[in-house]
């Protein structure tokens, strides 16, 4: 059986730190997201910044070829890399094309947000598993969870630091079954079964059984985007140098607190996902 999850608080945020880098960018890491497809680039364009407002000091976004124009200008502070389409849109990798070595240099990897073909998902998983060091940690979201359910043992024994931010949807992909009630019991089992971190929802599990749960989530949250947002901003965590149940843990509440601070000026229902991406710095320089 699972621990039983602790409630992540300020005050339990506070007794564990995020690390402050010092010096240039480059000490504060490279974040690559890999994702959007031809008619969805807006999800890696949402993970990004949110990756740079959580404190990464170099962007790097790959995505279908067709988008990579118009996102580098909405992303001036990104390096943008245009990737193989397939003819309806989704994008994969191919050996020996540039986003091996991105893969390589980056020191997290997001991969999910705006794919949309499974087959050609997986084929970008294996590209980066192979092409990452063994230090560089992963973030996987969306379609990325739906390739992993159909290899469960891909990651396990890697010893890979790697989250998985699955919803209600890939949660039951990854487990066979309808997660049920009990999220912190499935967030654990997923984690155990993957050999991963998993942030599901805000009940946070490590694959040795350790639980915590953020309990200021409200139903804005549960807009398009939202989900993108949270994976860029744990990625962006990861860069700066987090552990990656700590960077779930600070990701969940910095997500959560976000949309809270927005609820004034737009009701509980009513915020975009974009309007997150302003109120992630002061959320965690507040805690």
């Amino acid at each position: 059986m699972p621990n039983r999850s602790e409630v992540i608080t300020p005050a339990l945020l506070r007794d564990w730190a995020l690390p402050v880098p010092t010096g240039g960018k480059e000490a504060r890491g490279t974040v690559l997201v890999v994702g959007g497809a031809r008619f969805t680039p807006g999800a890696v364009l949402l993970a990004g910044v949110a990756a740079l407002r959580a404190g990464a000091g170099v962007l790097q976004l790959a995505a279908a070829e067709s988008t990579a124009a118009a996102l580098s200008i909405q992303v001036p502070e990104a390096l943008v890399v245009g990737l193989p389409e397939t003819g309806d849109g989704a994008v994969r990798g191919d050996p020996g094309d540039l986003l091996g070595g991105l893969v390589a240099e980056a020191d997290v990897v997001t991969v999910g947000p705006g794919l949309t073909d499974i087959d050609a998902t997986g084929g970008l998983l294996h590209l980066v598993l192979e092409a990452a060091r063994p230090e560089t940690a992963l973030v996987l979201d969306a379609y990325a969870l739906g390739a992993l359910s159909h290899e469960p043992d891909l990651l396990v024994g890697s010893g890979r630091r790697v989250v998985l931010t699955p919803n209600l949807t890939e949660a039951r992909h990854l487990l066979g079954d309808e997660p049920g009630d009990d999220l912190d019991a499935a967030a654990a089992e997923v984690a155990r079964r993957y050999d991963a971190v998993v942030s599901l929802y805000g009940h946070i599990a490590t694959p040795d059984g350790q639980c915590w749960r953020e309990e200021s989530g409200d139903a804005g949250l549960g807009t398009s985007g939202s989900g993108d947002v949270r994976a860029g901003l744990l990625a962006g965590l990861l860069s700066r140098g987090a552990e990656p149940a700590q960077a779930a843990c600070w990701a969940a509440f910095a997500h959560a607190v976000s949309g809270q601070r927005l609820v004034p000026r737009y009701g509980r229902i009513g915020f975009l996902a974009r309007e997150l991406l302003d109120e992630i710095p002061y959320t965690l320089a507040t805690v």
